[in-house]
Order: C-alpha cells, then structure tokens, then sequence
C-alpha cells in the first residue's frame, strides 16, 4: 500500500457564477471532506484563461469562488484556500509534465474536443495541455484523492498516467536519492515519488443537467439563465427556475427502472435526492405515481431551503474584499512552501541545478 499521507485537492474555474451543478458536483463535498482529510481548494485562474484568455472580471471572478467556497462551510483556518497564479511552481510543474506527457494521450481527452469543436487548429496549445496542468495541481502537492464529477474521470485518469511514467521514467534518480515511497501496481511494489491519484465520484448527483434540457450539462455558458440555479439566486429565482424547469407529462415512476429516455425527470429527481442527502429510490419511493405539478414545489422548497442561505453568506462574504484577499494571500503562502519543497525534490529527480 501507499505510504503518502492522505491530502484532497481540487479547483474551481472562475469563469461566470457558480451553479447548483458546481455545488453538488464539487463544492458541497469539499465542505464534507474537510473533516476527515487535509484538504487544498484552489481557484484555478491560470485554467481559466486556456479557452479565453481576455478576461474583463477575472480577479472579481477569483473572489467570488472564494466566497462560495466560504459561504459553503469550508474553513480557511484549518485547510488551504488560494488562487493558483499566485503559487508558479503549478506553472512549473505544468512545464515538466508537458515533457512527460505524449500528445496522443492530450489528442485522446474528449473535454478538448468538445471545448475545441470543429475549428481544432484555431485552438490554444493552452487548452490542449490542460490536462497536464490540472495533472500538476494535483501531484505538486502529491494529493491522494481528488474529489470530482464524473465528467472529470478521464483527467484524473491521465494524472495517473502521468505519475506512471514519471516514476518509471526516473526510478532509478528517486531510489538513489532515496527520496521515494513504495506503490503498489497491480501485485507489484514500485517506488514512486508521485502517488497514483484516486478520483472520488460519489452521491446520486455528480453530473447535474440543464434544468431546460435534460441530456445537456448546467453549464455557466448556457445563454439561458433558466437552464441553471446560481449560488447567487434568491429564493424567488430559484423558485421561479423550478417551476419552469422542462419536465415531460407523465406521472413520476415508481421504480428507478421507469426514468430511462426521461432525462428532465432523471435529473431533477437527482437534484432532490442530492439536496436532501437521500438515495434516488428513497426518492421515488416518497414522489412515485405523483405529478410534477406536486412534486416541483417540493423541490423549490428544498432547493430554497438549502441555498438561500448559502446565496445571502456569499453576497456578505464578497463584499469584504479586504478579507476575501487576506484568505488567498494566507492560503498561498502555505501553499508555496509545500509547493517549493515538492519542486526543490523534483529538479533534483530530473538534475536541474539549483541553489
């Protein structure tokens, strides 16, 4: 078994508001994790700018995950809350695992290709090697788990990837420098100095969809505010969004078996079952046989109940700036010192010279 001491990391873009997707699916397990684990949540600003690199609102954007983040319950006191730009060894780290990557594993991530489209050659090598940078977030800090939505599998799968070969590739460095730990692959003991990531994908709602279109993400870029519930709505928006949330005109099954080809049905009962921290049986069990005209306003009330809250936490938080900058500029310290202490080990692996 690994010998690395359990640490989570994970990010958030700051690209537009956050949605009850970003929360089910990532922030409302940061908040879970934080008291069992060590744990570093970054806001991935470096990321940001891959697929759009002018940003008007950028370091506004940055504050506001950091509110929600601090809005959501996670304490900055006890785990590391920072911006990635202001730690460069990501930077760095990006760099040398560009070199330990190959472009058909980068040529393979399908988020290229549905964020590239058609127009592939118009895109920035930025956002081909995201892969690579998020593969650095995480390793930089030899993280152990990674909390994700499932849409993030293949990212995490290709972090492993990653340590594989690094660590095989300079086995023979970190055994002299004595500088690895043992890992186990498959019945073999390797030593290692990058652990082999673990993606943690639970809950009944790790991939929340569109509120106007079942089969498609809630994303942030949808042109339709409805498709979404914003951390930042209140309880009448969020009502409203419920209510006009496309469903089709059946009765809600009585079996999970019954919500196959009803994707508005599948997904809001997901919501319901994630926000009351219920099975999705359990929630069919209760709301099976009834309509949705029953059935959404006990969702809205839910949806309000669990959210405004956090909605008015976020508004009062954003609003300090002076204290939403102290917890980044806190968290960064901290993080660099284990950041350089990783890196002043690495160039050593890979023989760069160093003071």
């Amino acid at each position: 078994m690994s010998s690395f001491k359990p640490l989570v990391f994970s990010g958030v873009q700051p690209t537009g508001n956050l949605h009850l997707g970003n929360y089910l699916g990532a922030i409302r397990k940061f908040v879970s994790l934080q008291n069992e684990h060590d744990c570093i949540y970054c806001v991935v600003d470096m990321h940001s700018i891959t697929a759009q690199l002018v940003h008007e609102d950028l370091a506004s954007q940055t504050r506001s995950i950091t509110a929600a983040y601090l809005a959501c319950g996670i304490d900055p006191t006890k785990h590391i809350v920072f911006n990635q730009s202001r730690v460069m060894q990501h930077a760095e780290l990006a760099w040398i695992f560009n070199c330990v990557a190959r472009i058909g594993w980068m040529n393979r991530m399908t988020q290229f290709k549905d964020k590239a489209g058609k127009d592939r050659e118009n895109a920035s090598l930025g956002l081909l090697a995201y892969p690579s940078l998020m593969a650095a977030d995480i390793l930089l800090y030899r993280a152990t788990h990674v909390p994700v939505g499932d849409d993030q599998k293949q990212h995490i799968e290709l972090t492993r990837d990653i340590a594989i070969k690094f660590n095989n590739d300079f086995s023979h460095r970190i055994a002299d420098l004595g500088i690895g730990v043992e890992l186990m692959m498959g019945e073999e003991k390797v030593n290692g100095f990058f652990p082999l990531t673990e993606p943690m994908i639970e809950g009944p709602a790790t991939r929340v969809m569109s509120l106007r279109d079942g089969s498609k993400k809630m994303s942030k870029s949808d042109p339709s505010d409805l498709s979404r519930i914003n951390l930042t709505d209140d309880a009448d928006t969020i009502s409203k969004k419920i209510r006009k949330a496309r469903t089709d005109p059946e009765a809600l099954p009585s079996e999970l078996a019954g919500l196959k080809d009803r994707p508005e049905a599948d997904n809001l009962i997901g919501i319901y079952a994630a926000l009351s921290d219920q099975t999705r049986e359990a929630v069919i069990t209760e709301y099976g046989g009834q309509q949705f005209s029953v059935f959404k306003p006990a969702l809205a009330d839910l949806a309000v109940e669990k959210l405004a809250p956090i909605a008015s936490e976020m508004r009062r938080i954003q609003a300090d700036t002076a204290y939403v900058d102290a917890v980044l500029k806190d968290g960064g310290e901290r993080a660099r010192t284990i950041a350089e202490g990783t890196m002043k080990q690495v160039r050593q692996i890979i023989g760069f010279l160093q003071d």
